[in-house]
């Protein structure tokens, strides 16, 4: 289990109530179960889950790092490096491969400057190639945030990135379960 004491990141108060009521939820011994909800919550206060705040939360969970880290790194929404203030997850599964999800990619490297796994050197982008999102029939498609793009082309990521330039604020990936 992990100590605490040695730890060096902790939630707001908010978000340490927040983990209280996750943790209630599930009978007494599978606090376990809150893990996905606590990680959420994590990489909305911290931005991305370095080790510290995996070990942290799992310290919350009274379960060991490595229960932590093997759900973390499962999901591709969590971020285990540190990313941009706009994740740009460009489905690449068939259907979408089909439709033009590497011609997508390939764009948004040119225009970015960076390469799929990359984040621009302003912090602004990150741009990741994810599995099926579930939108096959409007391919080729990406996330960033809580909003789908689809049917995309070269004029749709240019107005998207200028867009994103222009507003310059986080879209939080997830909302806060309460």
């Amino acid at each position: 289990m992990s100590d605490s004491s040695k730890i060096s990141v902790q939630f707001s108060p908010e978000a340490q109530a927040l983990v209280q009521k996750y943790i209630a939820k599930f009978p007494e011994g599978k606090q376990k179960s809150a893990v996905i909800a606590c990680l959420h919550l994590a990489q909305a206060e911290f931005g991305w889950l370095k080790p510290e705040v995996m070990d942290y939360v799992a310290s919350l969970l009274n379960i060991k790092p490595i229960e932590v880290y093997e759900v973390a790194t499962f999901y591709s929404q969590y971020y285990t490096k540190e990313v941009g203030k706009y994740v740009i997850e460009v489905c690449h599964t068939g259907p979408c491969w089909l439709r033009g999800a590497d011609e997508l990619i390939t764009y948004f490297e040119k225009k970015l400057g960076i390469k799929k796994g990359e984040t621009t050197a302003d912090g602004m982008f990150t741009l990741k190639g994810v599995e099926c999102l579930a939108a096959c029939g409007s391919a080729p498609m990406f996330q960033c945030g809580m909003n789908y793009y689809e049917n995309m082309d070269e004029a749709k990521v240019d107005a998207f990135i200028n867009d994103c330039r222009a507003e310059n604020k986080i879209s939080r990936p997830y909302p806060i379960m309460k």
